[in-house]
């Protein structure tokens, strides 16, 4: 029974991360019109799938990602508890900002539901601090790192392309050193963060990938017509192209990444059950990320449109180049940052990177009171996932 309800509310966290997070892979390409919201959430909830089946971790660390102190882990009846507090308790914070239409962090989520329970299960002693405070500063440094690379990027297009007098043939000149420089940094971050690969490798095969992939590109897309009497046509087509392609790999590397937010727990649990002890590291059976990616994809289908709408339309007004800056710089964030070791957070730098693109065009295109809420959102998610799960945690435990 308690399995059951394990599973149940397993399913429930990750269709709350499909919901909220699909705005990371979906909502620019949609607020640029270059896909339908019907066509993302299409898209969305098969890669999603795929991701989580094919590169989802089978070996995952256990929900502690170093909050709760190990001591604590040790006493299998709080720990079934704690795991099911922390998810249910974060479930709830993220669906109650999904329908909000707010994007938060999947992951400071689950963070802040195992704080709940720590601190629940052994007072304020049992939370590793210096870790917490790390959390707290990517909530400054994730949107800064995307606002700033995605300003540069977008008056660097700007200054090559856009104001051009001729913007076609600049574009097309520009076309190779897109296409290499786009596919670079998703093959880079792919192997280097889902399939775990040594740096040095991975730089050696997307540098080869990516000079294949702008001579091919290059070809196809300079076969696009470029009769139009608007000069900027063929520059969007080219862009929406590319963004097309950000958008499904930030899917589709989502899917393998973030469903461990959601089974990592339940794999705990099922553990725990099974074999009656608590360890540091679990082997996720694939039937598992097989739940995991359908409740995303779920979540997907369902309430996805509504944090897509706000990143996507509510923040600043978005075209094409401009939604590629924005992928382009997530991307590029979240590259460097998993290369230097600094914790970061995706939802964080691409609404960073939205603004940046806004105030790239002025101030006052930005709107602020969007941006105010977004705020108010994600310094709350830690708290309240924390004393959601340290309630639910004193509940279920004396029912155990």
């Amino acid at each position: 029974m308690f399995l059951m309800i394990a599973f149940t509310v397993g399913f429930i966290m990750a269709f709350s991360i499909g919901a909220n997070d699909v705005a990371n892979s979906m909502s620019t390409a949609v607020g640029a019109r270059a896909i339908t919201v019907r066509q993302a959430v299409i898209i969305a909830a098969i890669l999603e799938f795929l991701g989580a089946i094919m590169f989802g971790s089978h070996v995952v660390t256990t929900i502690t990602k170093g909050i709760v102190k190990p001591e604590v882990m040790n006493d299998a009846k709080a720990v079934l508890a704690g795991a099911l507090a922390a998810l249910l308790g974060s479930s709830i914070w993220i669906l109650l900002a999904t329908i909000w239409g707010m994007p938060v962090s999947t992951t400071h989520s689950i963070v802040g539901g195992m704080a709940g329970f720590g601190i629940a299960s052994a007072g304020l002693n049992a939370i590793n601090w210096s870790k917490m405070i790390s959390i707290f500063a990517s909530w400054i440094l994730s949107p800064l790192a995307g606002w700033l690379l995605a300003y540069v990027m977008f008056k660097l297009i700007s200054y090559a392309i856009l104001r051009k007098p001729d913007p076609v043939s600049a574009m097309k000149k520009a076309i190779p050193v897109i296409i290499f420089t786009t596919f670079f940094i998703i093959c880079f971050l792919f192997m280097l963060k889902t399939l775990k690969m040594k740096a040095t490798k991975s730089f050696l095969i997307s540098l080869i990938v990516s000079i294949v992939a702008s001579l091919a590109g290059t070809l196809l897309l300079r076969r696009l017509d470029t009769n139009s009497s608007d000069n900027y046509e063929f520059v969007e087509a080219v862009f929406k192209r590319l963004q097309v392609m950000t958008s499904c790999y930030v899917s589709f590397s989502h899917g393998a990444n973030d469903v461990a937010n959601a089974v990592g727990p339940l794999a705990l649990i099922y553990w725990i059950v099974s074999y009656g002890s608590v360890v540091q590291k679990i082997l996720v059976p694939t039937w598992l990320l097989a739940l995991g990616g359908l409740g995303i994809s779920v979540g997907v289908l369902f309430l996805g449109y509504k944090v897509m709408k706000t990143v996507g339309e509510e923040i600043t007004q978005l075209n094409n180049s401009r939604g590629f800056c924005i992928d382009f710089s997530t991307a590029s964030t979240v590259l460097i940052a998993s290369v230097l070791g600094f914790p970061i957070s995706t939802t964080h730098v691409v609404v960073g990177s939205v603004v940046g693109v806004g105030m790239a065009r002025g101030v006052e295109l930005v709107n602020v009171g969007v941006l105010k809420n977004i705020l108010i959102s994600w310094f709350a998610t830690v708290p309240v996932a924390a004393f959601a799960s340290a309630g639910i945690y004193l509940l279920v435990y004396r029912f155990i």
